[in-house]
């Protein structure tokens, strides 16, 4: 039901009455749901300005449309009121707000603690004595950076543990062909690892001219004292560095490290650019899209969030952007109190500074371009999907399910989302399979998967109180009647659910309903649509299962091993983080696991380390 002027009247009223001090203020919806979450210095303007009557942006005017009533919390300052907002925030996660994409699910680089240090892709910030750079846009960046520094700087890509096994074996053919120093040889000191460690750790900070001074000093040495050799890969390391540089934009002076910050919003997105600049060139840089609904008005709670992931805040962040003097000064607080210096963060009005904004921003224009061009051929792929389904309701969020199973063993429901035009691999959720045992019951472990994921839509928040507006089964008709009554059970039968049939090489070739096959093979754009989704369902719902099976397999060998059982196996595979950690690790180590005694220990490594012909 449509906003009257006398629910405005009411919420103008409830906000004239806020007090003029900080604050956070959450808007809900008619059915209670958080929708928006704001901060102000000042509730009371903030919040009664919602309800003025006066021009506003298409995205504030939407949300105001849809408030029903708002709740408060006062605060003692800004910088509490930022943090509180950014945890509301992660609370509901409204569909309002500007959203940054799960931290954990952002690619890094990190230099290990060990004794010998390496370096290794993660996804995962621990509280560890480890250094992580990044996160990076995307994995292959954080990918082929290590692969260049490993091989420019001669550092170890395979799984020995070191120094456990320097001497022991014959090298790998990166170290015969030149692009590894041979660390398992013994001919490189520890001291000798660690520089190279440390050269790899500044190049990722973006000092490659820092590194490469150093390497043409001990070049000089190498050569004064008649080590030719050791001059030579100097040498080569710094032809090699030199390429790196090369791969990036310089677009500042040699000294330069800032992020520059550019926004582009219009009715239909909005896009955040960022360019991070380290020793003068573009090391990397981000696009951050988001809807018509979500509203970039508190850009200081985004940007305060952005650092909170990220190893490094630079010295200095620029901004393409006006922001309020009081904003700004709340930003430079919070990136200075996250970096534990002082940051500095302003707007270029002219000269190189204000060119380099422009160029930002004028990457963010193009980019949210192209996702309005790609989002506006989608929609209509999409409203020609309903119009052949004959669905009463535009499908904005489609959810895909699959069963993926190891014998009778593991059976995994897989679900995926295409929300708006694009996969939500943060929606995505997989479901052990509990009530079949013993068999492969497609047609019970589908109804149990979507029994326990309908279950939540009650949910007061979270992607799960988000309704399907049309759910796609990989099967045929068998599974949607069984479905169907499911949903008519729940009461749930406004939702539309279809079977993906498979041809015979296994490609989406019709929809069906209990009923009827519709054939979508003369509709280019709707069968490359269902064809990506079950591609996608596919994929995600078989890497679920084949992690469950890794599991199993690596519990069922350890289990083999004289006194170990069940729960010290699991305590095993649990500490070491899998079966190849622990085929490499020291009985000492394996005895430091707690519930593990020292004759376990010697058994598990005694296991690993005597001749195939005496091993169980």
């Amino acid at each position: 039901m449509p906003q009257t002027e006398k629910d405005r009247a009411r919420l103008l009223e409830k906000a004239n009455s806020l007090p003029l001090v900080p604050g956070v203020y959450l808007m809900h919806d008619k059915s209670g749901k958080v929708i928006y979450v704001g901060k102000s210095r000042k509730l009371k303007n903030r919040v009664s300005q919602y309800f003025q009557n006066g021009e506003k942006n298409i995205k504030t005017a939407r949300m105001v449309s849809s408030v029903s009533d708002f709740d408060y919390y006062l605060c003692t300052n800004e910088m509490e009121a930022l943090s509180l907002e950014n945890t509301l925030i992660k609370q509901y996660k409204p569909k309002y707000n500007i959203l940054l994409k799960d931290a954990k699910s952002y690619p890094y680089i990190k230099i290990t603690a060990e004794e010998y240090p390496r370096l290794i892709f993660t996804r995962k910030r621990e509280a560890d004595r480890g250094k992580y750079f990044g996160p990076y846009s995307g994995a292959s960046i954080a990918y082929s950076m290590i692969d260049l520094l490993s091989k420019t700087l001669g550092l170890p890509t395979c799984r020995r543990k070191f120094p456990q096994e320097i001497g022991k074996g014959r090298p790998c053919i990166y170290y015969e062909i030149g692009k590894c120093a041979g660390l398992c040889t013994g001919h490189v000191s520890a001291e000798e690892h660690r520089t190279a460690i440390a050269y790899a750790a500044e190049v990722l900070n973006g000092k490659n001219d820092a590194v490469r001074k150093l390497l043409e000093e001990q070049m000089k040495r190498d050569a004064e004292a008649e080590r030719y050799e050791a001059a030579a890969k100097c040498r080569d390391t710094i032809r090699a560095l030199s390429a790196i540089r090369e791969k990036q934009s310089v677009v500042a002076s040699p000294d330069a490290e800032q992020d520059v910050f550019a926004l582009w919003t219009d009715d239909f997105c909005t896009c955040i650019s960022v360019f991070y600049i380290r020793g003068g060139a573009v090391q990397d840089s981000s696009d951050f899209l988001f809807g018509a609904d979500e509203i970039p008005d508190d850009l200081t709670a985004f940007l305060t969030e952005h650092y909170r992931s990220r190893a490094y805040i630079p010295p200095r962040v620029l901004l393409a952007f006006h922001m309020e003097e009081e904003d700004r000064a709340l930003l430079v607080e919070s990136l200075s109190q996250l970096a534990g210096r002082k940051v500095d963060v302003h707007t270029p009005e002219r000269g190189s500074l204000r060119t380099l904004c422009e160029l930002v921003e004028s990457n963010a224009a193009e980019r949210a371009k192209r996702y309005r061009l790609d989002s506006e051929k989608e929609e209509g792929t999409i409203a020609r999907l309903a119009e052949l389904l004959r669905l009463e309701v535009y499908p904005q969020r489609i959810e895909a399910y699959d069963i993926s199973n190891f014998g009778s063993e593991h059976l995994t429901a897989g679900m995926i989302v295409y929300k708006n035009g694009l996969f939500s691999k943060a929606d995505y959720r997989s479901f052990r399979i509990k009530t079949v045992v013993g068999t492969t019951d497609d047609y019970a472990s589908m109804t149990e998967a979507l029994e326990r994921r309908l279950a939540h839509l009650s949910d007061a928040s979270g992607s799960f109180s988000e309704e399907p507006d049309l759910i796609l089964l990989d099967g045929g008709r068998g599974h949607v009647s069984v479905i169907r009554e499911k949903l008519r059970e729940l009461g749930l039968d406004r939702i539309p659910v279809f079977g993906m049939v498979k041809d015979d090489y296994h490609k989406t070739r019709a929809l069906c309903t209990e009923n009827e096959e519709i054939n979508i093979a003369r509709e280019r754009e709707i069968y490359t649509l269902i064809y990506k989704i079950q591609e996608e369902i596919h994929r995600y719902t078989v890497r679920v299962m084949e992690q469950a099976k890794r599991g199993t397999l690596s519990h069922s060998v350890l289990t083999k091993i004289p006194g170990i059982g069940d729960a010290k196996a699991k305590r095993v595979l649990a500490a070491f983080g899998g079966l190849a950690a622990v085929k490499t690790a020291s009985a000492e180590e394996i005895g430091n696991v707690k519930g593990i005694s020292k004759k376990d220990a010697e058994a598990i490594y005694r296991h690993y380390h005597k001749s195939e012909d005496d091993r169980i």
